[in-house]
């Protein structure tokens, strides 16, 4: 541990993990919270553990169902179950709630990683396999850990981060062979030409590393994408 200055008092992060309110109530204190983030580790790992080949797919809780964004997210959903794999969300509404659906339809495993918020909270009706988390941390690496690839439809600040975070593990290797697909040129373009124009630009990232992201707006070949990189992972 290093603190530093002041001895770095400033709050982080979960908000419940790291309030600094005392409670003389030991289910209040930080050594509970460590039992209560080992409990949805062990829970996550031990509901998944036989989940098999999967793909996580974000978007946004707002999609609306009648929304040609609703239907994509539906679609890709089947074409996953069909492709042989399971899927796995949110679990919240909105282009979630369409993966779900399309994989139920497809007759595969529709699985949703729930998360406590003060808005947007409920499991979906499509989804068969369902963990509600407290930590998002404890969230992200279920995601990561049991998905072979990451299909991105177009989504707000939660759908930014679990796309950077994959990006970044894959650029420093934590995880290989994992395709991370944007679907939606006109949303996800402006971003792509940004990273590739001021990132690389000004150094921050290898132009190679642009090339670890892919984008389309066909359903097809995103789930083309993700199977081909999934195919590679196991064949070498």
């Amino acid at each position: 541990m290093v603190l530093r200055r002041s001895r770095a008092r400033a709050p982080q992060a979960d908000s419940y993990l790291l309030d600094t309110k005392e409670f003389k109530d030991f289910t209040h204190t930080d050594p509970w919270r460590v039992l209560r983030i080992q409990a949805e580790f062990v829970e996550g790992f031990g509901t998944l553990a036989d989940l098999g080949p999967a793909v996580s797919v974000f978007g946004s809780a707002r999609a609306e169902r009648q929304s040609p964004r609703y239907r994509q997210a539906q679609e890709i959903g089947k074409r996953l179950v069909e492709a042989g794999f399971a899927v796995i969300t949110g679990g919240g509404p909105g282009a979630m709630e369409a993966a779900n659906k399309g994989a139920f339809k497809g007759g595969g495993t529709s699985v949703g990683l729930g998360i406590e918020l003060p808005f947007e909270t409920g499991m979906n009706e499509w989804v068969d396999i369902g963990i509600n988390f407290r930590y998002f941390f404890a969230r992200k690496t279920m995601f990561v850990k049991y998905s072979q690839g990451f299909v991105v439809l177009p989504g707000g600040f939660g759908t930014l981060d679990e796309f950077f975070e994959a990006l970044t593990l894959v650029q420093t290797q934590k995880v290989t062979s994992f395709p991370i697909v944007l679907v939606g040129t006109d949303y996800w373009g402006p971003l792509l030409e940004w990273i590739r124009t001021t990132l690389v630009g000004e150094g921050t990232i290898s132009p190679s590393d642009v090339d670890l992201i892919r984008i389309t707006d066909d359903p097809a070949e995103a789930v083309r994408i993700v199977a081909e990189g999934a195919a590679h992972h196991h064949n070498p």
